[in-house]
């Protein structure tokens, strides 16, 4: 498949600004404990069907796909655009080789149907608003089953600063979102993750499966 142009958004994490990311995007303990709850309840969900194959789009050092590693026997994959955090996620050896690809919500290089569960978390929230559409496209069509979105939550579109960056996250209804593209969606469960006490920036999630 071929790889979607880039966007001022894209070119922004590839650069300086990504690489600092990283860095803070690290493995913090207590971080690590409240993710391990969250997916914990996610996963819930799926206890009757649980996927066998799970897709990260934008794992960057792939604190998640380490949680699920430890709550799912499915075959995780990641897709990343930056190259540092690729390398740690192969360093680390939280993906095999054969499962990471180098690329963009805008054009993902798996088959219609290829991942038992898509998700991504604080990824979407950097998509500019005009290519949400696409990436929603994409997220569904590489989905064989499960749809799992952890991102901010508005209840109607806005454009924040992001650490002195503008047009860098955009905060929306993005469960709404899916349901408005895709109605045949079923909606399994969703919540919410207070920074007060969790230390996850008050993310909201939701949890969707294609009808068959």
């Amino acid at each position: 498949m071929a790889q979607h142009p880039s966007t001022p958004q894209l070119d922004f994490w590839r650069g300086e600004f990504g690489q600092h990311y990283i860095i803070r995007n690290d493995t913090n303990p207590v971080i690590m404990r409240s993710l391990i709850g969250l997916w914990a309840r996610i996963m819930r969900c799926m206890e009757g069907a649980p996927p066998q194959s799970i897709l990260e789009v934008g794992a960057n050092i792939g604190r998640h796909l380490r949680v699920l590693r430890t709550q799912s026997a499915a075959r995780l994959l990641a897709v990343e655009p930056i190259a540092e955090a690729r390398s740690i996620l192969l360093q680390d050896q939280v993906v095999e080789p054969e499962n990471l690809w180098d690329a963009n919500l805008g054009a993902l290089p798996l088959a219609d149907g290829q991942c038992d569960m898509v998700f991504t978390c604080t990824v979407l929230i950097h998509v500019h608003p005009d290519q949400l559409e696409q990436a929603y496209r994409e997220l569904y069509r590489v989905s064989n089953r499960y749809i799992v979105t952890i991102e901010y939550f508005a209840d109607k579109p806005e454009t924040i600063p992001y650490r002195g960056h503008e047009n860098m996250l955009f905060k929306r209804d993005f469960g709404g979102y899916w349901l408005d593209l895709y109605p045949d969606l079923r909606l399994l469960d969703y919540g919410f993750a207070w920074k007060r006490f969790t230390q996850l920036d008050n993310l909201t999630w939701w949890v969707f499966e294609k009808r068959p």
